[in-house]
Formats: structure tokens, sequence, C-alpha cells
């Protein structure tokens, strides 16, 4: 049963993964850094603002956004805005409004995105904050060491393989080659062939194992949590709360999460809590939480998940409130949604994404497991 829900989950991301590994190789190819520093690069709330509403439309789910957020960070983006795009993108979308009218009704249509797009930029500005502060800590450091030159030759200040990283993903991005602008004398579809290379190869490798991590812990929660569990906590903050908790380890995108919206609905959870949960299960998973904290640190981490849940939460309070103060009609309808893509794709994705997380898991292994036999071999 496990495993089933395993491939199931696995397989319902694929073709989702795939088109975010796609997006994020022609970002890197077509997109110069300068441009993208320029647009996302800035630290203020006009960078977070334009990364919520160029991830708001985007049909990418909690697995897909999880590459194409990194493209967007290493291609020169803030912490800020990435942290925007990474949040708007998995919790709306054109297909998930148009899902949520049919099956929720307009009022929760429109409510959906507004608050999607809230917690975006809250959770931006928290980040933004907090990349503020490294910025000046940095420009501390370094005017130090420039009253104390000596200190940076001495042993004992070599820099860490931390601080390396931090300088390499920095908002300057100064150590990153300007594909995209190097290349763009080149012809279209060499471009597109060496973003193809580049998702397939360095963005696969970054993601595979946290991306693993996650379908593995939403199978567990659809194997192991009942079904009727959410439902007997019914109404107020402790549903809303209940269903912060389950979203965490969830795999779900907000499209998906619609009909089980719906369901919810009809079991009698509220319309605040089903909000907290469309917003939550998609822009909250363990992969991302990995993700968040290998690239941009714990600090980021905590003002990603402090802003998700806050806003989604005071949302939820604030459906329930309109809902039942101004009469808004919520009538869910369950049975009426179709599969969005078609089996054979469904299945070709599964076996290009398995083939290329294979490949990373087996450069992973040991050098010495690989090369036993050409030592066998060897004179």
């Amino acid at each position: 049963m496990l495993f089933s829900n395993f491939l199931n989950v696995f397989l319902d991301s694929a073709p989702w993964l795939l088109l975010g590994l796609f997006l994020a190789g022609m970002l890197k190819m077509f997109i110069p850094m300068q441009w993208m520093q320029k647009q996302l690069g800035g630290h203020g709330i006009k960078s977070t603002i334009k990364a919520a509403m160029l991830g708001a439309p985007l049909p990418l789910c909690s697995c897909g956004v999880i590459p194409a957020a990194i493209g967007l960070r290493r291609a020169g983006a803030s912490k800020a805005s990435t942290i925007s795009f990474l949040i708007s993108t998995p919790e709306t979308g054109v297909d998930s409004i148009g899902v949520s009218y049919v099956l929720l009704g307009p009022f929760m249509a429109i409510a959906r995105p507004l608050a999607a797009i809230t917690s975006a930029i809250f959770a931006g500005i928290l980040v933004g904050k907090d990349e503020e502060i490294d910025k000046q800590a940095t420009s501390s450091m370094v005017t130090k060491k420039e009253r104390n030159p000596s200190q940076c030759c001495s042993a004992s200040h070599k820099p860490s393989e931390k601080d390396t990283q931090s300088t390499a993903h920095g908002s300057c991005q100064s150590s990153e080659t300007d594909i995209a602008y190097e290349l763009k004398d080149t012809s279209v579809l060499y471009r597109i062939k060496k973003g193809l290379h580049f998702a397939c190869t360095d963005l696969i490798k970054d993601t595979t194992i946290w991306l693993l991590i996650g379908l593995f812990f939403a199978a567990i929660v659809q194997t192991y949590v009942p079904t009727d569990l959410m439902t007997e906590w019914g109404d107020g903050i402790l549903a809303m709360l209940f269903m912060v908790l389950i979203s965490i380890p969830m795999y779900i995108c907000a499209t998906a999460s619609t009909p089980i919206a719906a369901g919810l609905l009809l079991a009698g959870i509220s319309p605040g809590a089903v909000l907290v949960f469309m917003l939550a299960g998609p822009a909250t998973n363990i992969a991302t939480i990995g993700m968040v904290n290998k690239e941009m640190g714990k600090r980021a981490l905590g003002a990603y998940l402090f802003g998700v849940m806050s806003v989604a939460l005071l949302s939820g309070i604030l459906v329930n409130y309109l809902v039942d103060n101004f009469a808004f009609a919520i009538v869910p309808q369950v049975g009426i949604e179709k599969d969005l893509l078609a089996l054979p794709i469904v299945y070709t994705s599964g076996i290009v994404l398995a083939i290329l997380m294979a490949k990373v898991l087996f450069d992973m292994l040991p050098s010495k497991n690989k090369t036993k036999n050409n030592g066998c071999c060897s004179s």
C-alpha cells in the first residue's frame, strides 16, 4: 500500500516537475542575469510583488516550482523574491483558479488567489528583512577586514565552506557565469539544448534527494492518516491549525487540492479551514523546506514558514467571518473534475524522471564501488 501510494504521488508529480525543470533551464539560457537582478534582485517590496505576480498565474505545483525557484535564485533573484515566487506559484495558478470556480464557486475562486499573493508578499518581506540583516553583517565584516588586512591572511580566519556558499549564492551572484548573455548570439535551438542539459544535470542533482523525501512523506500521510481524521476537527481555529500541521508533510498541487477541498466542505469542514488547506498544502512540504534551508539558510526558512502559516490562518478566519456574516454561497461540487493529463503523458514523464533521478543516485555512490570492475581488469 505504501509503495503504491508512493508510485501514484510520483507519477502525479512527474509531469509538473519536468515542466519546472524545463522552465528553469530556459530561464538560465534566455534571461540574462543583469536583467533578472534588475527586476528581482532588489531588497524592496517592489521586487517581492513582481515575483509574486510572476508566479501566481504559472501552472506549476509544489514539486515543479522547486527547480524553477532554484533557477530563479541562481539567475540573480534575491532571497525575498525567490521566496515570494516559491509561495505564489504552487498556491495558485490559472488552472487551479478555474477548477476552484467550478468546484467551490466564485467566492473561493477569488479568495484563494488573493490570499496566495498576500501570503507570498508577506513572507517575501520577512525574508527580505532577514536578508538586509545579513547584508549589513557582511558589510561590517568587510569593513573590519579593511581596517585590519592582516586578518585576511591569517590561518585562523580562513573562509568556511558555509561562507563560500553564502558568497556564491549571494544577491550579486558574482561567481555565477551569465550564460544567457554569453549565448545571446547563438541559435534558439542551441540554447534550448543547453537549457535541457543544465536542467537534466545540475538542477536535478540539487533537487532529487529532497524530492524523494517529500514524496515518501506524502505517501506515508496517504497510507497511515485516516481520511476521516480531518473531518473530526470540524470548525474553528483548531481545525485550521490541524490543517496547517497535516499540510507540512503533504505533497499536493493547487489543482489537485481543490477536489479534496470540495470533499472536506461536504464532510463539514469550515470554508476557512479548507482555504488554509489549499494554501498551506501546496506551499509547504518536506522537499520545499529542505530546498529553502539549503539554498537560503535557517532564518529564511523560519520566515518562509511563518509567512505562509500566519497568512493562511488569518485568511481562514476572515473567510469564515465573511461567510457567516454576509451569506456568501459556497456550494461544493465533487465528481466533475477530470484528469488534467493523459495517462501516456503521465507514464512517460514518470519514466523520464525516474531515469534522471536514478542517474543522480548512481553518481552519488562511492567511487570505489563504481570503479571496482575497472580495477579488476587493469594490468
